[in-house]
């Protein structure tokens, strides 16, 4: 049994579904980085049109991340950041319809929740919650302490997506996947848990997803990264949901636009994969 201040995400009631399929909305660089171009409406242009194509196509739900903003402050980001992306979360609210969450890179969660409190975005994702990840800034340190005292101070119900053993990182001390699920959800209270692959596009085996479906225990467990229209099928039924952003791009390369022509493919695919596994368990259960 689990914990009983663990409580399981009613993912129905916050995307009107029990399987959400998430699409992301990569923001082009952002005031004060590197490759920051000068112009924020063109910043603005760019994801509001991603976010029509994405929500034109069929998703669930949409997640905007800061991700052309490599490379990434591993922790706080400039404040310019802060008020660009709660601009910009405001104007896609006022676009579509479906829930909205944020991820601000590399692992600013008080930032993301703090933009998704103020306009009322429904979720955020977290890359390290708890534990000590080495990553390409360097180490970061979950701060899940201090992440959920601030949601009870601001009033929040914005739910924490977590990652485990998030990409482009490596654990500092030895761990098992089964341990890092349960240490994230009974230790660092997260709403659900995230597993990618390696990288961004990889995706996670099938193995890992049932063993942290398994450790979960009824908690949300979504995959991160690297699914597409040909594996979800595979994918989909050791998981509750998937954010996917890659496979959805013009000729599957991140740089480019959303095209909704694959969006429509990859939703269609999952929608197909999800009336599979319901079908087994109709049998299974007769």
């Amino acid at each position: 049994m689990r914990p009983k201040y663990c409580k399981d995400v009613d993912l129905n009631q916050t995307f009107k579904t029990d399987r959400p399929i998430i699409g992301v909305v990569h923001l082009l660089p952002l005031p004060t980085s590197a490759r920051w171009g000068g112009s924020l409406a063109a910043v603005i242009d760019r994801a509001e049109q991603e976010a029509t194509a994405l929500a034109s196509g069929g998703v669930d739900g949409i997640i905007v991340e800061n991700f052309f903003d490599a490379p990434f402050v591993k922790e706080r980001v400039d404040p310019a950041v802060v008020s660009a992306m709660t601009l910009i979360v405001q104007r896609l609210k006022q676009l579509v319809t479906l829930p909205i969450g944020l991820n601000v890179l590399r692992n600013d969660a008080h930032s993301g929740l703090a933009i998704a409190s103020c306009v009322q975005a429904q979720f955020i994702r977290v890359n390290v919650l708890t534990g000590v990840m080495a990553t390409d800034q360097g180490i970061i340190e979950g701060q899940a302490h201090s992440l959920l005292r601030y949601r009870r101070e601001l009033g929040s119900d914005v739910k924490i997506f977590a990652d485990v053993l998030v990409k482009h990182a490596r654990p500092l001390s030895s761990t098992n996947l089964t341990n890092a699920v349960q240490d994230t959800i009974e230790r660092g209270l997260a709403d659900a848990v995230i597993l990618s692959g390696w990288a961004t596009g990889n995706p996670p085996n099938l193995e890992d997803l049932e063993l942290a479906t398994a450790a979960a225990n009824g908690t949300p467990v979504f995959i991160g990264s690297g699914a597409d229209w040909e594996n979800i099928s595979t994918l989909m039924p050791a998981a509750d949901g998937v954010i996917v952003s890659s496979s959805l791009k013009r000729h599957g390369r991140r740089e480019q636009p959303v095209d909704p022509i694959r969006v429509s493919q990859f939703v269609e695919a999952a929608r197909r994969s999800f009336t599979k596994v319901a079908s087994l368990k109709g049998v299974g259960s007769r």
